[in-house]
């Protein structure tokens, strides 16, 4: 059994081997194995800290969800995110270009277009994840005699630098996951990967037969969350038969 450290190595270099192919030859996929997760919300805190989130912004979440009845009771965590779809509905509710399918698979948001809080509830509403959140621009710090250096610092989710001050950047927008595409040009792993105590989270191109996150798949039982819906979501749950059936009701009770 490969330690977590020996798991990170690994897919580390599958990130970089990956990277040196064509941008439409990778099919980024995020891999959780639910048995592992231990409810830290250590994933949760990196996430922020890597996007500088503000007030009410959360690109991910991990619902709890209890089942069985005593003595019998059972406690999973489901770590969810932007299942970053091959089909992805947000699209069609969006104005025209605000998101879009990027050839790797993440699906990209143009902050400049997806604006306002009426826009928000649209893609909101068509998400079936829940996906989205809306910056309205506020800070932790607002009250306070002056904003902390992390609140006005850049951010560059999708390539260039943007910071929140003056209502610039994301702040009016609507946000989301994108798979910490920065950090994936620069050979790392997201954020909530390489933070995960319990070492529930994987991450790899599944085009690549010989990844660790191919080599999950393969191995073992998956679902996606509300498959029904044809959206083709990239993120994985790895199920074991004593866990399948709970996996599904905690993704019911984050997503209804």
């Amino acid at each position: 059994m490969s330690t977590r450290g020996e798991e990170l190595t690994r897919m580390r270099d599958d990130l970089r081997r990956a990277l040196k192919k064509p941008v439409g030859e990778r099919r980024w996929a995020m891999i959780v194995n639910t048995r592992r997760c231990t409810g830290c919300y250590a994933c949760v805190v990196a996430c922020m800290a890597e996007n500088c989130s503000p007030p009410g912004v959360a690109y991910r979440r991990v619902a709890e969800m209890e089942s069985g009845e005593y003595p019998q009771v059972s406690r999973i965590f489901m770590p969810t995110n932007c299942m970053q779809c091959d089909d992805p509905p947000c699209a069609k509710a969006a104005p025209a270009g605000a998101i879009t399918k990027r050839p790797d698979g993440i699906v990209a948001v143009d902050y400049a277009k997806l604006r306002g809080q009426q826009v928000f509830e649209r893609v909101q509403k068509a998400c079936p994840y829940n996906a989205f959140s809306y910056d309205d621009g506020s800070y932790y710090t607002k009250a306070t005699p002056a904003l902390q250096p992390y609140e006005k610092a850049a951010t560059y989710e999708y390539g260039a630098a943007v910071t929140r001050t003056g209502g610039a950047g994301p702040a009016g927008a609507a946000r989301k996951c994108h798979f910490c595409l920065p950090r994936l040009g620069a050979g790392m792993l997201p954020a909530c990967v390489t933070s995960c105590d319990g070492g529930a989270m994987f991450f790899g191109d599944t085009d690549d037969a010989d990844s660790l996150a191919s080599r999950l798949l393969r191995a073992h039982g998956s679902m996606r969350m509300q498959i029904a819906q044809r959206t083709e979501p990239r993120v994985h749950y790895l199920v074991d038969d004593g866990k399948a059936a709970d996996s599904l009701k905690a993704c019911l009770a984050c997503h209804k």
